[in-house]
């Protein structure tokens, strides 16, 4: 192909800046190169199938390297840590330990609330997975802990397990909190447990990928409609109202209706406390935002409203006098491991999964996020058997099941972290606290950990701002955020998620069973190829129709590919087939009449004497015979104008398959077919721009043979068209130079 100014080309130019123009001027290209099919061009690449790597094989392989790259790879921290940098980054992971071990206290006892559990147990779950993870993880920056969405799920199927209504005691109806936290802790120890073991293995497996299948506007919807359940979850504490546990489809419907209908009971003393502690948080937040530049760390605000209202609840005896719901005994020390109960495996397995993967993907989501930002890579598989190792062990030690906070995690950044040595820390300070100081928090209103948790699902809320985004940007992915968040809200989490995972699932084969099916034309001067309902310059090459689709083709859509292709060609090629055969059957049922009566008139001869005028009749009908017999053989090879049928104006296709990413056995036969049908009315077709692999399974599944060869493949579209064109004129395939049209 040339670029170059000869007289009546179209100034293509014109449409470029003016020094785009003089550069090019000042150029002049030409590419001149022999015209190759594919079989020309294996020959000339010298093309070879790449030998399959067992990849088995190296895993039994055993040698010293091996064994330390396994454990580098299995137990990161031992090769990062030896090389730490103690001078230059143990100040920054010290004071950004300190701020999100801040963050964890008040965080860790207002979500093991929403859990459903004593807010101890929050604690506990803020110190063994945070330092399991700092052994075994690959990101730097990301907080592991409590988070709220994690809490939320874990709070579903603590309630739906184990309701306030079976552990109902004596005549006045009050409930054994003892019993039934008891037994919600083994719920929610045994559920991580699970939830450890499907990471552990997924990430054994390298089955890493799995969270592509939770899109962005999914994942983002999905969390919104957790950020509502959570907030209609804590206004029971905000209210001091005692509502019934409620779980399954349409349950935040009814615990909103019953909010409604029991608010003339709301207890006002809670609510002020409540609005006063919300108020305190949002004001701390707003002044960490204004000052962001002048503070070494943000001031903690979860922190001192805690120790304040524990400390004014102390003193005015907020319980006893005014009915205010404290959190009541924290007891000092760590608990003993406890073995999960295999017996509950059973009913827990399904929600486990679904908890594995929404902690994974929020993780590894937030953990790219920040390896991207400091150039560093962060390793999905690892990733996973890291979370599931601090689910797994977590759960043996009480805790529920955890993932990383979005909130922490900036802070654990934006404080100085480097590396998880600030996570290592922050453990640690927990560990002081359960040891020493948990205790004293035993007067802290449930009503300032419902603050607490309203507050820091801002982030989220804010995320309904993506309706008005998406609505401008791409509306199928505003369909999956909104089908995700009303499927969750309406059925709760874990049947929300399984029907969005479907949804985008059908929107994805949808899509791949409408695709976009298009003409192409040649762009003046040029050997590009584009749609000529989308590009009015760009012109069809006389005698070649070249089709395109956006998508591959298989067995969902091999049948509108082809449907497609027949009707945009313009010819109704079944119709056409149709007649042909029509027509040669008729001329076949012919031939038969005619050497019947052929064979009835010799055998007239043999019994009857003729005369010599009968001799020649007779003669004379078996010429006839016999010319028409060769008549009609050499009609059934005619061609459509032979037989008065109307010919295509075309008479060359090129099917541009550069969307084709794999074949299956429908695809074969649908190009086959193609093949067939195109040929029976006098179209040759043409394949364009495969990729490697492609060829490979046509290869594989003996799509050529004698009729089909690899001179009907070839590299690009305009390759196949200068054949098409050149074979049509001369009807041999001898060598070619690829230049413009």
């Amino acid at each position: 192909m040339g670029l170059s100014e000869a007289p009546g080309q179209r100034d293509t130019q014109a449409l470029l800046s003016t020094t785009q123009a003089m550069e090019l001027r000042r150029r002049d290209y030409r590419v001149e190169r022999p015209l190759l099919n594919q079989e020309q061009l294996e020959e000339l690449g010298n093309r070879s199938l790449a030998t399959g790597t067992w990849q088995w094989r190296n895993w039994f392989r055993c040698s010293r390297a091996r064994a330390k790259a396994l454990l580098l790879q299995y137990l990161p921290v031992l090769a990062w840590l030896p090389q730490y940098p103690v001078r230059d980054w143990l100040l920054g992971d010290l004071l950004s330990g300190l701020s999100v071990a801040i963050m964890q206290l008040p965080q860790g006892l207002a979500y093991a609330l929403l859990a459903g559990l004593p807010p101890v147990f929050g604690l506990y779950s803020s110190f063994y997975p945070v330092f399991i993870y700092f052994l075994f993880g690959t990101s730097r920056h990301i907080s592991v802990g409590t988070f709220a969405v994690m809490s939320v799920m874990v709070g579903s199927v603590t309630e739906s397990l184990a309701p306030d209504e079976d552990f109902l005691q004596g005549l006045n109806s009050t409930v054994d909190v003892t019993s039934r936290d008891a037994h919600r802790v083994q719920l929610a120890s045994t559920l991580s447990v699970l939830v450890g073991l499907f990471q552990v293995g997924l990430g054994l497996v390298h089955f890493g990928f799995v969270v592509t299948y939770l899109s962005e506007p999914l994942v983002r919807g999905y969390t919104t409609a957790a950020s509502v359940q959570v907030f209609v979850s804590q206004l029971k504490y905000v209210f001091g109202l005692h509502l019934s546990s409620r779980s399954g489809p349409l349950s935040l419907i009814y615990t909103v209706l019953e909010v409604c209908w029991n608010l003339p009971k709301t207890v006002l003393n809670t609510l002020v406390t409540a609005v006063v502690a919300g108020l305190v948080l949002v004001l701390v937040k707003l002044l960490n935002g204004k000052l962001q530049k002048h503070l070494p760390m943000p001031i903690p605000g979860e922190l001192l409203t805690l120790i304040g209202a524990t400390g004014i609840s102390y003193g005015m005896k907020l319980n006893a006098n005014f009915g205010v719901e404290v959190v009541g005994r924290i007891p000092a020390g760590l608990v003993p491991p406890v073995a999960p109960n295999p017996q509950l495996f059973a009913k827990l397995v399904g929600n486990a999964f679904a908890i594995a993967v929404v902690g994974f993907a929020i993780a590894i989501s937030l953990g790219k996020i920040f390896a991207l930002r400091h150039g560093y890579r962060v390793d999905s598989s690892q990733e996973l058997v890291a979370l599931g190792l601090s689910n797994f062990i977590g759960g043996i030690f009480q805790c529920f099941p955890v993932s990383c906070s979005m909130s922490r995690s900036l802070v654990q950044e934006g404080t100085g972290g480097n590396t998880q040595v600030a996570g290592a820390i922050s453990s640690l300070f927990i560990l002081i606290i359960i040891i020493k100081l948990g205790e004293l928090f035993q007067d802290l209103p449930k009503a300032v950990l419902a603050a607490v948790i309203i507050v820091n699902l801002k982030g989220m809320l804010k995320q309904f701002a993506d309706i008005r985004s998406l609505w401008k940007t791409n509306r199928v992915d505003l369909l999956i955020w909104l089908v995700t968040f009303v499927a969750t809200v309406l059925l709760n989490l874990d049947l929300g998620l399984a029907v969005a995972v479907a949804f985008a699932l059908l929107l994805v084969v949808v899509r791949t069973q409408l695709p976009h099916y298009s003409v192409l034309g040649q762009v003046p001067d040029t050997d590009i190829y584009r749609d000529v309902a989308e590009y009015s310059d760009a012109r069809e090459v006389p005698g070649v129709k070249v089709f395109r689709s956006s998508a591959t083709m298989f067995f969902a859509n091999a049948e509108l590919y082809s449907d497609t292709l027949k009707q945009r060609c313009g010819v109704d090629v079944d119709h056409l087939i149709s007649q042909k055969k029509k027509l040669l059957r008729q001329q076949e049922l012919k031939l038969k009449r005619l050497q019947k009566d052929s064979k009835l008139v010799k055998k007239a001869g043999a019994l009857v004497y003729l005369a010599p005028g009968q001799v020649s009749a007779e003669n004379e009908l078996e010429d006839i015979a016999a010319g028409d017999q060769d008549d009609a053989k050499a009609t059934a090879v005619s061609s459509l104008k032979a037989l008065g049928l109307p010919q295509p104006d075309f008479h060359s296709l090129i099917l541009d398959l550069g969307a084709l990413s794999f074949v299956d056995t429908v695809c074969l036969k649908s190009l086959k077919n193609i093949f067939r049908d195109f040929r029976e009315i006098e179209v040759e077709v043409y394949l364009a721009a495969c990729h490697s692999p492609v060829i490979t399974q046509l290869e594989a599944g003996h799509f050529f043979d004698a009729s089909i060869t690899k001179q009907h493949l070839f590299a690009s579209v305009h390759d196949a068209v200068i054949f098409a064109l050149q074979h049509a004129r001369s009807g041999s395939v001898g060598p070619a130079l690829v230049t413009k049209l």
